[in-house]
């Protein structure tokens, strides 16, 4: 018997070790015209095996690719398509630079900050009120968010011409959009409901039904 731990390693562990066998077995099939007529009927097995990339563009060119890299880069085929870059494809990426941004408010965050200055440079009227009104809109809901609890719109509108220098305001009375306040997680609602319930029934649920049947049976 041959164990999984005693065969090789698969490139592509999707397509199974039946496809990686068929695709070494074309590897040594000498006649050229016979090779291509074998890696054909591979790639429609693996189009069979992959039914979901059939609507992604260039299908057939992803099976060659990933027929191309099963083979190790070996096989020698007519393709249809040029074979893929290995020294491209196993590229180690670039290391990506950690970000170093102060944030002077944090339950407002770097994004609102960053689209305070923004507006406050703008110089349409028109998209500079639009923009301050749909930045307030998210002040307050990351507000909530934060705090867990409500806050009025007035609040809002002050520290949005606090944060801007005076250069972003809105009038006192604007009426924000409504957001709902932060729901109770559903496992708390469900905790807080088994709570009540022993209260009322003197156990919780199905005991305290039973406890007050039994009460009423032997009086």
């Amino acid at each position: 018997m041959e164990y999984n731990t005693q065969r090789g390693n698969l490139t592509i562990p999707e397509y199974g070790r039946n496809v990686q066998k068929m695709i070494n077995f074309a590897m040594t099939v000498n006649d050229r015209d016979l090779r291509n007529t074998v890696t054909r009927s591979i790639i429609k097995v693996m189009g069979q095996l992959s039914p979901h990339l059939r609507d992604v563009t260039d299908f057939n060119h992803k099976l060659w690719d990933q027929l191309i890299i099963m083979s190790d880069f070996k096989l020698e085929v007519d393709s249809p398509y040029p074979y893929p870059d290995k020294a491209v494809l196993f590229e180690k990426p670039k290391r990506l630079a950690y970000p170093n941004k102060v944030i002077k408010n944090k339950h407002y965050g770097y994004v609102i900050e960053d689209l305070i200055k923004k507006a406050s440079v703008m110089e349409d009227p028109k998209e500079k009120h639009a923009l301050t009104y749909t930045i307030a809109n998210m002040m307050k809901k990351a507000y909530m968010n934060w705090n867990k609890e409500s806050v009025s719109d007035k609040i809002i509108i002050e520290q949005l011409g606090h944060f801007s220098g005076g250069k972003l305001s809105l009038d006192i009375n604007t009426r924000l959009e409504v957001i709902s306040e932060p729901v109770a997680p559903q496992n708390q609602k469900s905790n807080n409901h088994k709570k009540n319930n022993f209260k009322k029934g003197g156990g919780g649920g199905h005991f305290g039904k039973s406890n007050n049947n039994f009460k009423k049976r032997f009086k």
